[in-house]
């Protein structure tokens, strides 16, 4: 040990490098008796004031995946420079939580990121992340597959950031995502281009708010009409509690045909049984349903649109229920109709709101129809003028002599 110190003093940093990584790979693998390992454990142990970076971190490149590294060497290698450091904080077992938490709260993005792509990773590192961690360390850790992410983390992290298209791109991309977190990422995305474009000038704050509003809500449905009802009631849980739960987006879940979602929003507000609640909406015109409506907290006026859009959902023709997460015109005609006896001070709003639902509805019915044209079309022109190819196939006679 003293004639390899004594030779460090004089040696390059590239050969100091190079002797350092060896010492450490011979503490670790090599057949040393204790005296000599307590030795080379205090070799490196001095080595850690070594002037040169590329020695510390051939010591962190050798010792860094091994559980057999001494503690204390792994926690100065995890503070020092983040050259160096970024090696141990991503692989070293010997670090525990406390840690890397530490590390985290102190280290640059290249530390940071190191910590957030350790797998596996635990929940109160990747909840410290969620925390204080910048972007590229955010964008880690959803990538992060071996990470154990709590949804309190993934909601602060959509919080901080959500207006970060990487970061939403990759949240979306991992299987596991939350209905909920999901809607919270669609109203980040919505809050952002609602910002862009009017600070473009592009459209009136009033306009481009309505616009990302009622395209936020369409998300809304749409996830809802995807997930299993146990997601439905988180995803109508935490509308509440950001207050996007709201009776526009209830209408329009209804004229949409998304019963699960209606029956979770009033049990959420009226703290009825899932059981009553959907009793009561099979009724609509019943005096349970106007109770429960009426507890809801939601608008008289929107009562009689509610209990005809439910009717023809409940006992309509299937031509009249919408396909999919859309809107249908035929349960939007009812609402309209039901609407006729409100006085004109009632109904304005409320008519207005489904005139624009009619004309969505409309439109989206005139795109579809607009693609099964275009297909059809296509198809015609495929037969008029290939009939050999569909007909006999490429291995026919009459296509191998063409």
């Amino acid at each position: 040990m003293r004639r390899f110190l004594l030779w460090a003093r004089s040696a390059s940093p590239g050969h100091r490098a190079e002797a350092t990584g060896a010492l450490a790979r011979a503490f670790l693998y090599s057949d040393l008796s204790e005296a000599d390992r307590w030795e080379a454990e205090t070799a490196l142990t001095a080595m850690l004031d070594d002037p040169s970076a590329i020695v510390r971190r051939a010591m962190a490149e050798s010792l860094a995946a091994s559980p057999d590294a001494p503690r204390h060497i792994m926690v100065a290698l995890a503070a020092d420079a983040p050259e160096v450091a970024e090696l141990v904080l991503a692989r070293s077992p010997v670090l525990i939580d406390a840690d890397l938490v530490d590390a985290a709260a102190i280290g640059d993005d290249r530390v940071q990121c190191a910590i957030a792509s350790r797998a596996p990773l635990s929940r109160p590192v990747a909840a410290a992340l969620g925390e204080i961690g910048r972007r590229p360390a955010l964008v880690r850790l959803a990538r992060n597959r071996g990470a154990d992410i709590g949804h309190s983390t993934l909601v602060r992290m959509v919080e901080r950031h959500g207006d970060h298209a990487p970061l939403r791109e990759t949240l979306l991309a991992r299987p596991d995502l939350p209905v909920d977190i999901a809607q919270a990422i669609a109203a980040a995305l919505a809050r952002a281009l609602e910002s862009f474009v009017v600070g473009c000038g592009w459209l009136s704050p009033e306009r481009s708010g309505r616009i990302t509003r009622e395209a936020c809500e369409r998300t809304t449905v749409a996830l809802s009409a995807q997930s299993e009802r146990d997601e439905v009631g988180r995803l109508v849980a935490y509308l509440r509690e950001s207050q996007q739960l709201t009776p526009a987006l209830m209408l329009r879940a209804i004229l949409s045909g998304e019963l699960a979602f209606v029956e979770a929003a009033f049990c959420e507000l009226t703290e009825v049984s899932p059981k009553r609640v959907a009793g009561f909406c099979r009724e609509p015109g019943g005096h349970g349903f106007r109770a429960m409506f009426a507890k809801a907290g939601l608008p008289a006026a929107l009562r009689p649109a509610f209990e005809a859009a439910l009717a023809a959902l409940r006992g309509g023709t299937a031509a009249a229920r919408p396909a999919g997460a859309r809107l249908s015109r035929g349960v939007i005609e009812r609402a309209l109709a039901a609407c006729s006896d409100l006085p004109p001070d009632q109904a304005g709003r409320l008519v207005a709101l489904l005139r624009r639902f009619e004309v969505e509805a409309a439109r989206e019915e005139a795109r579809l129809i607009a693609d099964e044209l275009a297909d059809e079309a296509a198809l015609d022109i495929v037969m008029r003028h290939a009939p050999e190819i569909l007909l006999e196939g490429p291995e026919s006679p009459s296509s191998m002599a063409a």
